[in-house]
Parts: C-alpha cells; sequence; structure tokens
C-alpha cells in the first residue's frame, strides 16, 4: 500500500475545514459591560448586495437554485480575465486568518507568496493562526490596541468568540455603504458571492460589516470507503437496519467501519439528521424555535448511536482521536467512514488514489422516512476589514474583489495553484496538476482563501468521474437537507453562555454513546440545559427571526 504523509492528512483536514469536530460559530453579542446594541430587532436591514453572476466558464453539469453545485468535468481551456487592474497601491497591508496547513516558508524565499504580491500590488504581512490555537490568539487580538489590528482580519466560523460581534461593530469597518445593494457594483467578484451567504453571515446592528466565504448547501457528510462499504451490502434506499448491519459487517479485527474524532460525538450530525432531528434550531410556521435536544428524534438518533457502539462498530478511540489521526486512518484502511464536511472532497480523491475509493454517503431511511441531511451554514466564517481612510477601504475591497475570482479565470488559477511552470504543470487534458514545489508552496498553507474566495464549485482535477458522481449525489441530498434555522441570527443569551450549554450537551452525549452513562442522563442534562438557557435563546432567536423575516 502506498504510504501516507503528514503533509496529505493536513491538506486534507485543511480543506474540510473544521466541520467533523469543531462546534459551529455561536453568534456574539453586547452585554452591560458596554458597547453598541448589535441586535438586528428593531433596526432597519441594510440591503444585502446586488447579486450578479459572475464571468467564468460554462458549466459540464448545471446547478439548481435549491443547491447543487455546478460540475464541471474538464478544465477550461480558454481561461477569462476577472479583474481589469491591478487592485493595489504598492503599500503594505497586514492579513490575519485560520490556517490548517504547515507554516508557510517567508515570503522572500516564497515564490507563491511573490507571485500573488505582485498580482495584487501590494506587500502582504500575513499571520496564520493553527486552528489549535485561533480562539487564543483571537481573544488577545481582540482584546488589545484597535490601532494594532490587522488591516484584513479571518473570522472563523469553528469556535465561539467573546463578544464576537461586538468586537466587529466597535472595530471594523461598517461596509454597507460599500458593499449595501447596488453600491457592489464596483467589486464585481464580490457581487458574484450568492445572496445566501451574505444572508448565513448575518448583519450586526441592522449593517453589513463582513464579506462571507461561501460555501455548498451541503455540509457534514458520511465519507465513507466505498469498496468496504458496498462488499459489506451498502445500496441506496438503505435503512437504519441496513447501516446497523453494514457497520457491523465490516467491521473485523482492527478494522472498524465508523471512526469519530474529538468533539464529534462519535459523528452525531449524521446520525441525527437521518433521524430528521433539528440541526441546531428549528423554526414552526408560528415562528417559534426549538432545540435539537428537545427534539425526540434527536434522543432517538443518540440511542441509535449506543446501539452502534454496542455492536462494535466504532473505533475504540473515537473519543480521543484528533482529526489528523481519524484521517489517517481512514486513508489506510483502520476505519471505513467518517464525518467530515462536504468540501473534504477536493483533497480526499486525490489523497486517496491507489488507497481506496472514498465516496459520500446517502442518508438512511428511518421508519420509511426518507434520512436527512446536515445543511451547511453557507458562509465558512468571514472577513472584516479594520476601520481606515475611504480610500484605503476601497483598496483593500480591490484586493478582496481579486481573491474572489471565479473558477474558470487566470486569477483563480493562480490563487489556487501558484505559476504554470513552477508550481504545477498541464495534464494531457489541460487541468493543473502540482509539482514539489507546489506542494509546498500554495494556498493551504498560505491560505488566502480565507480571506475572500469566489463560489464553490465542483471539480476534481483529472476525475471526471467523481464529478459526475457528486454532482448526482447532490440532486440526490439537496432536497432532503436539514438547514438550522439560526444561522445569521444574534442571541445575547447565546452569547453569554453558549459555550458552557454546548459543552454540557457534548458530554452528555458522548458519555451516553461512550456507555459511561444512560439515556435518562441526557433526559435530565436536557432538562439542565433548558433551565440554564437554552429557553432564553429560542425566545431571542424567535425576535430576531421575526425582524429578519
Amino acid at each position: 500500500m502506498p504510504g501516507i504523509s503528514r503533509r496529505t492528512v493536513l491538506r486534507t483536514v485543511a480543506v474540510a475545514g473544521a466541520a467533523a469536530a469543531a462546534s459551529p460559530l455561536l453568534t456574539a453579542c453586547s452585554d452591560s459591560s458596554g458597547g453598541g446594541d448589535v441586535t438586528n430587532a428593531g433596526k432597519k436591514q441594510a440591503p444585502w448586495p446586488a447579486y450578479k453572476a459572475p464571468a467564468g466558464a460554462q458549466p459540464d453539469l448545471a446547478p439548481t437554485e435549491a443547491g447543487v453545485q455546478a460540475g464541471y468535468t474538464r478544465y477550461p481551456s480558454d481561461l477569462a480575465t476577472a479583474v481589469k487592474r491591478t487592485p493595489g497601491d504598492g503599500s503594505t497591508i497586514k492579513v490575519m486568518s485560520v490556517t490548517f496547513g504547515t507554516p508557510p516558508k517567508a515570503a522572500a524565499q516564497n515564490q507563491y507568496w511573490k507571485a500573488v504580491e505582485k498580482a495584487l500590488g501590494i506587500k502582504v504581512e500575513y499571520t496564520v493562526i493553527p486552528q489549535a490555537d485561533y480562539q487564543k490568539k483571537m481573544a488577545t487580538v481582540m482584546a488589545g490596541d484597535a490601532d494594532a489590528l490587522p488591516d484584513i482580519i479571518n473570522m472563523f466560523s469553528g469556535y465561539t468568540l467573546p463578544r464576537e460581534q461586538q468586537f466587529v461593530q466597535t472595530r471594523a469597518q461598517d461596509l454597507t455603504p460599500y458593499l449595501s445593494g447596488d453600491a457592489v457594483a464596483d467589486y464585481p467578484n464580490l457581487a458574484g458571492i450568492p445572496t445566501h451567504a451574505w444572508r448565513d453571515m448575518g448583519r450586526i446592528g441592522g449593517q453589513i460589516y463582513g464579506i462571507p466565504l461561501e460555501r455548498p448547501v451541503t455540509g457534514s457528510t458520511l465519507w465513507v470507503n466505498q469498496g468496504m462499504f458496498e462488499d459489506a451490502g451498502m445500496k441506496d434506499g438503505w435503512t437504519d437496519e441496513d447501516f446497523a448491519a453494514v457497520a457491523k459487517k465490516a467491521t473485523h479485527g482492527k478494522t472498524y467501519a465508523l471512526g469519530a474524532a474529538v468533539g464529534s460525538n462519535f459523528c452525531n450530525g449524521v446520525h441525527s439528521a437521518a433521524h430528521h432531528a433539528p440541526q441546531g434550531w428549528a423554526v414552526d410556521k408560528n415562528g417559534a424555535f426549538h432545540a435539537n435536544y428537545t427534539d425526540e428524534r434527536y434522543r432517538q438518533a443518540v440511542a441509535y448511536q449506543v446501539q452502534l457502539r454496542k455492536n462494535g462498530s466504532y473505533h475504540p478511540d473515537a473519543t480521543s482521536l484528533s482529526s489528523p489521526d481519524l484521517n489517517t486512518l481512514f486513508l489506510n484502511g483502520t476505519v471505513g467512514s467518517m464525518q467530515n464536511g462536504f468540501g473534504a472532497y477536493t483533497t480526499l480523491y486525490p489523497d486517496t488514489k491507489g488507497l481506496l475509493t472514498p465516496a459520500p454517503a446517502l442518508p438512511y431511511a428511518v421508519d420509511g422516512t426518507p434520512g436527512g441531511h446536515v445543511a451547511a451554514r453557507r458562509s465558512f466564517g468571514y472577513t472584516i476589514l479594520k476601520k481606515a481612510k475611504k480610500e484605503r477601504i476601497q483598496m483593500l475591497l480591490r484586493v478582496l474583489d481579486y481573491l474572489a475570482s471565479p473558477f474558470g479565470t487566470k486569477e483563480w488559477e493562480l490563487m489556487q495553484f501558484g505559476v504554470e511552470g513552477v508550481h504545477f504543470n498541464r495534464a494531457k487534458d489541460g487541468s493543473p496538476e502540482r509539482t514539489k514545489l507546489g506542494e509546498v508552496e500554495n494556498i493551504t498553507n498560505l491560505p488566502f482563501r480565507y480571506l475572500a474566495e469566489g463560489p464553490q464549485v465542483l471539480f476534481v482535477p483529472g476525475r471526471p468521474e467523481a464529478v459526475r458522481a457528486l454532482h448526482a449525489w447532490q440532486q440526490k441530498v439537496v432536497p432532503v437537507t436539514i438547514r438550522d434555522a439560526s444561522f445569521g441570527l444574534v442571541s445575547r443569551t447565546l452569547v453569554a453562555q453558549g459555550a458552557t450549554l454546548r459543552a454540557l450537551m457534548d458530554d452528555a452525549v458522548t458519555a451516553v454513546i461512550a456507555g459511561r452513562s444512560g439515556m435518562s442522563d441526557l433526559d435530565a442534562a436536557v432538562k439542565k440545559w433548558r433551565s440554564r438557557g437554552g429557553d432564553k435563546i429560542a425566545e431571542e432567536l424567535a425576535k430576531e427571526h421575526a425582524a429578519n423575516s
């Protein structure tokens, strides 16, 4: 079997983001300690940027309004130009973002870095924060001197940040005059970011403060070793009973059908969605909010996972494995599945070549009802700008507009693959193939993608069959995605107590599935969650929803 490098593991985790393990971003808000009112209820709502489809290559597989992505089975032969002039003014800008890769080489020795700076017309001082250190580092930055802030900051969606929206409203530039409505036309690639991404990012005090990183509607996905699962009986239209039988059959010796990482609650997102439990929060026709924890279907999903664990189908270290370690076990065949973001496909297919064939599993049916799938937050974080003079803000927005160039353009190719002949060469079909240097100097290790990025599309270099399979899978799954109704909304209690309440329930669910406690303990935890703030959050979200509807 071919070897698996640490770089391969980190690269796969990088593109997937924190979907497998990190808790979703809990929107922040001001409180009695000071600051403005960041809630949206009772405020005049700034219009979202006027969407205009960006220039780019015509897809081979058509997208849908519901969320099936455009698919490209071949790389465009003629790349369009997305930016007419160099956006920068020759100055130096400081940027900061999360990273899932390895530390980049210094700018002076990094040809990718130099090429991007030349294209942008600026010097870039880039602070990259490892995902594990992001929350601590951001807390320090947010508490520091306003003048010391970087010009561009990535607000990553993987963690709870104390009083996040209060910080943004106080320290960041209000972008409403520059981006709201038709004003965004000055930045055509930012205008090409779909409205659903802005909506899931949300407003602060009725205004627009960030630029979202758009993501597909299909979220946390069960990625399986297709050969292993098919040999064990996986099929279209399978039921929860079928899934349990397949998982049990595929588990033998030191091979386990089901892998899980720390924080994923034994891949609870996949199973609770299959049981059609709310994914976070649901809203009924009367505008009332209901949490997943209080739903009987969520309880049933946990009980189902208990049985999977009793059957021996989970890897025994499911409560302690890191995401990179789990990814290694998947690549070497020790585990047959793992929950990860749908975007993991862009590295899973090339990284598993010669090892196995990855595939996104279809959700199983429960009690005769087709299973649901987790709908992602359509904004994988967002980008804010340090307050500055109008001319400076306009220049920074031009830079971000360049970074947001769509697939099928020269600018996209530079950002994604670097310089031809240096970081990549052309395959026979014209698609980029990374060189050894391109495996080190790239957008993963120097993550410009987390500052701004064009609309996501389906494309795997040299793998048209993978693109067709993913497009067909989305056609089946998008109609049954379950969206968290709290996306883009603000709750004071969620800010003040959200992290604590989430930890309470994560610990309770993990303990029950692991066999350390029983279902009655889960029921007790839900009661505690409600009394300590859960019911109050529901009330606040309902008010925000009414204001944004």
